[in-house]
């Protein structure tokens, strides 16, 4: 299905990706905390936010 030549350069690409995002990432740590601090909450609303949309159709439609 791929080549081997594609293989290598996805292996590659991905390593390499990964590696400047972990980069960036600790680059930006500091500058992170002190501008995000109550980031986490906005995922744990949106998270049960869609945990009550599929109670919701789960409860409905069974």
């Amino acid at each position: 299905m791929f080549t081997t030549g594609q293989l290598i350069f996805a292996a590659l690409f991905s390593l390499v990706f990964v590696g400047v995002m972990i980069w960036s990432y600790r680059k930006d740590f500091k500058l992170h905390q002190k501008h995000y601090k109550g980031s986490y909450w906005v995922l744990v609303a949106i998270l049960v936010f869609f945990s009550l949309i599929y109670a919701l159709k789960s409860f409905i439609y069974n």
